[in-house]
């Protein structure tokens, strides 16, 4: 950025919803980032029922522009970060998660990058916050640059909890799709390369991910996620989405199937939940879509 020139005005949007066990650890890394400009942070709370609200209280006088907006009218992250983007009053959104914690430095990297693009996405970090057999069930393909979307192959994108973007473009092409329970982040990334703009890296802005913990929460939400890649391929394809035929989707079923031995090796069985998760959560959506995506 310009050294003359003035630093853009910036709004930080945590989407919340029952996150009274690590907001705190989020906000106490926010109250250490330095800016030269004017910014806020935004806690859009999404119906908590917790006391994330009294977290927010707790770092009033640490985090100055500190304030909570209700957004409990309609649950999802997309809505609340919606009501969060219609509450800031800078020029520039910064959106991150209340179960993550960003890296010092993220604010200045993130709105660096901003005052030069009007799309940008932060580095994601998994080893802080994940034992080694979560990451490893994971991976993590925001490390060096934006996540790639393979099956098929389309347009990159990444998470919402790292992204930032200029308010005005955030307003054209309508913020966030609020009828998306999960993928909202993926499918408002390609609007936004659809309509124009590019997606750039900011490999300085760091932000540590967090993962679920358990079994059940990384089969639950990946099968939400494999259900909704369905959906998303269905809204896309017509839009430059390169089609799918059954006999990919089948050869990932024989190899995940001749594969299932290693669910029996503590150090891999996250990851082979992880990917059978995704492949029922395929299969779900090619039957609900009726579209043939496996």
């Amino acid at each position: 950025m310009n050294a003359a020139a003035t630093p853009l005005r910036l709004s930080v949007i945590i989407p919340c919803l029952n996150a009274e066990a690590t907001l705190g650890e989020q906000l106490e890394a926010l109250a250490v980032q330095q800016w030269p400009g004017w910014w806020e942070v935004i806690v859009a709370d999404n119906g908590s029922s917790d006391g994330s609200l009294a977290v927010v209280e707790l770092f009033a006088q640490r985090l100055p522009r500190l304030r909570a907006v209700d957004a409990s009218q309609r649950r999802g992250q997309a809505h609340a970060r919606n009501v969060g983007a219609a509450a800031a009053e800078g020029e520039g959104l910064l959106f991150c998660d209340a179960d993550d914690v960003v890296a010092p430095g993220w604010v200045a990297a993130l709105g660096t990058a901003l005052a030069s693009h009007d799309f940008v996405a932060s580095r994601y970090e998994i080893e802080r916050l994940n034992p080694p057999r979560i990451a490893a069930s994971r991976g993590n393909p925001q490390a060096e640059g934006l996540n790639p979307y393979t099956y098929p192959p389309f347009l990159p994108h990444a998470g919402g909890g790292g992204l930032g973007v200029k308010r005005s473009l955030h307003r054209q092409v309508g913020g966030f799709d609020e009828t998306m329970s999960v993928l909202e982040d993926t499918d408002y990334c390609w609007r936004i390369q659809l309509a124009g703009t590019p997606l750039v890296f900011a490999g300085d802005a760091v932000v540590h991910i967090r993962y679920r913990q358990s079994l059940d929460g990384i089969f639950r939400q990946t099968l939400a996620y494999g259900e909704h890649n369905v959906a998303i391929y269905r809204a896309y394809r017509d839009r430059g989405m390169p089609r799918l035929g059954w006999m990919p989707g089948l050869a990932r079923w024989a190899k995940l199937l001749l594969s299932c031995p290693t669910v029996l090796i503590p150090g891999r069985r996250s990851r082979w939940i992880h990917q059978l998760a995704w492949r029922l959560g395929r299969l779900r959506g090619c039957l609900k879509h009726r579209v043939s995506a496996l």
